[in-house]
């Protein structure tokens, strides 16, 4: 018997056989393809209808390939030193990104069944190199190896070539290929860098006779790089220029926001120019979706705390608070929380400042005091859109606390942030911001805080033996039994720091009736504690505590972020 051929579907039938798209959205994608050279996959996503790894998991499906789109894909120095010119046009191959820690590369191939390509690749990189290979356009790889090899990729080249000026003056002067200029190279790879390094902020600050560049890495600024001032002024225009700022103003603070495709991926930048003496000063603001929007079951809680926010959103009206200082997630959590709840069954609405992570099906609005568009007038407009659940990114004074429990009151689920040191805590800030404790209790359904505390490096850390001090830090002062901990040390995977990556540390405070008698009553926070710790409450430093005895992160590190010293009374 002779196998059966197997029958190949165009992509829109295959995403309706899935139930991915209807019928109607494929007429729109195939309507936005007229005119346009991408692919249809490539305009779904873009239209929001799918997401990036439905369209690749059809493709997959269908032809066995994994795709990707590269319209505005941008290199880097490392990948592309792994993949020569002369390799990368036999083949019709481009690297994509490259993990220096675990030697793995990703290769964008016209033909990713082309096994004498991935052995050249592998046979020029000493044949240990970890290859994966991706689906893209022949056309689309070709136009990215004429705009980007021949020119130098790592910043130190780059320098070398505008300090030297050894420019290709006619490469400058096309109109067609604005990455052949220098500075436009500068900034694309310092922001590849950057992103390359799970940098959040990119910090450009000009002092008298120099410039400073540092990254924000896991909570904490590092210096990279020191530039002369003669550099600034063409890297401040550029970087307006990509953000869609104002070029001729220098005198008042703007804001803009960068889209761009680095290292195989979508990211954002939130940009923001304040003048200052020496000069404005550009902070971005790392924005990566794909880090952005995490599954709930990854944000590190415990199977407890877990089932305790599950049974917090299962309640149909009332807000719940994400409390933390800034920088501490409390918008990857939120955000967690609503792709969680995300159906087509429920009408989501988001009034934030700026709108940071774009999300399909959610109407998203920014604040936009310039129109007297502020949270509480932004709330008060969404609550005529028939909305079901509603975020408010943050409440920080009277008008828009007094308008998200009103939301909450009349039958909308309400999410925002609140800048307090604890779940508790965030009551009496409630109150303070004049907030009727009757309105509180009642209507909040609960409030989860959170601190960001630095991962230990898994590839240097050393074992120790927990001291007295240690011990009673960690509650555990009368464990008779050896116990053991780990210190930070470093390592070249971990560029010398002793720490790679962050996790959270959560406490979930849910409101019980006994919670609300209080709360009603003015209650002290020590009364409000002592009856959250006798419902099975469990602090932010138990939280800390336990990420130390599981070997995650080191005991300097969360009393960094988080007060033990209550710990030591008594």
């Amino acid at each position: 018997m002779s196998e059966k051929p197997v029958v190949k579907k165009r992509l829109g039938a295959l995403l309706i056989e899935q139930g991915s798209i209807t019928e109607d959205q494929l007429r729109i994608g195939l309507l936005e393809m007229k005119g346009s050279n991408k692919p249809l996959g490539a305009i779904l996503i873009g239209l929001g209808f799918v997401t990036d790894s439905i369209v690749r998991d059809a493709l997959s499906e269908n032809t066995g390939q994994r795709s990707v789109d590269l319209s505005h894909a941008v290199l880097d120095a490392e990948s592309t030193r792994i993949v020569p010119q002369d390799l990368a046009r036999r083949y019709t191959i481009l690297p994509l990104s490259y993990e220096k820690a675990s030697r793995h590369l990703t290769l964008a191939m016209a033909d990713t069944f082309n096994i004498v390509a991935l052995d050249q690749v592998r046979a020029i990189n000493g044949g240990t190199i970890n290859i994966t290979p991706v689906l893209a356009s022949e056309a689309e790889i070709v136009r990215i190896i004429e705009q980007f090899y021949g020119f130098e990729l790592s910043i130190d080249g780059i320098l070398q070539e505008i300090e030297t000026g050894e420019l290709d003056f006619d490469s400058m002067q096309a109109d067609n290929d604005a990455y052949s200029h220098p500075m436009v190279r500068l900034i694309n790879a310092l922001l590849a860098d950057a992103v390359q390094r799970e940098a959040s902020d990119i910090h450009f600050e000009p002092e008298e006779a120099f410039l400073r560049i540092r990254y924000r890495i896991d909570g904490v600024l590092r210096q990279v790089r020191s530039l002369h001032k003669s550099y600034w002024p063409a890297m401040v225009v550029r970087l307006k220029v990509i953000s869609n700022m104002n070029i001729a103003e220098s005198r008042a603070p703007q804001d803009g926001r960068i889209s761009i495709s680095l290292v195989g991926r979508q990211i954002d930048f939130r940009v923001a120019a304040q003048p200052t003496t020496y000069g404005e000063n550009i902070v971005l603001r790392v924005l990566d979706r794909k880090k952005g929007i995490v599954a709930m079951d990854r944000l590190g809680l415990t199977d407890d705390n877990l089932n305790l926010l599950r049974i917090m959103l299962a309640r149909p009206e009332g807000i719940i608070l994400v409390t933390g200082p800034t920088g501490s997630g409390k918008t990857t959590t939120l955000y967690s929380v609503l792709n969680h709840i995300n159906t087509e069954g429920v009408n989501i609405m988001t009034m934030e400042d700026p709108v940071e992570y774009p999300m399909a099906m959610i109407r998203q609005s920014s604040v936009n005091e310039s129109v007297k568009m502020g949270f509480g007038e932004g709330i008060r407009s969404m609550m005529r859109q028939d909305p079901d659940v509603i975020l408010v990114g943050e409440i920080r004074d009277h008008i828009t606390a007094e308008m998200a429990f009103r939301a909450a009151m009349t039958g909308h689920q309400v999410f925002s942030t609140l800048h307090t040191n604890s779940a508790v805590g965030s009551i009496p800030r409630l109150l303070d911001i004049g907030i009727l404790p009757d309105v509180i209790a009642g209507n909040l359904i609960g409030v989860v805080a959170q601190r960001l505390v630095r991962r230990l490096c898994s590839q240097c850390k050393v074992k120790v033996l927990a001291g007295d001090l240690e011990k009673r830090l960690l509650g555990i002062e009368n464990q008779t039994e050896q116990v053991f901990i780990y210190n930070a040390a470093g390592c070249e995977v971990c560029d010398y720091q002793g720490y790679k990556g962050r996790t959270s540390v959560i406490e979930i405070l849910k409101i019980s009736g006994e919670m609300d008698d209080l709360i009603a009553r003015r209650a002290g926070m020590r009364e409000m504690l002592q009856l959250a710790k006798s419902q099975g409450f469990q602090p932010l430093a138990n939280d800390a505590c336990r990420r130390v005895l599981d070997g995650t992160t080191g005991l300097e590190e969360i009393s960094r972020v988080v007060d033990l010293t209550a710990r030591l009374e008594g």
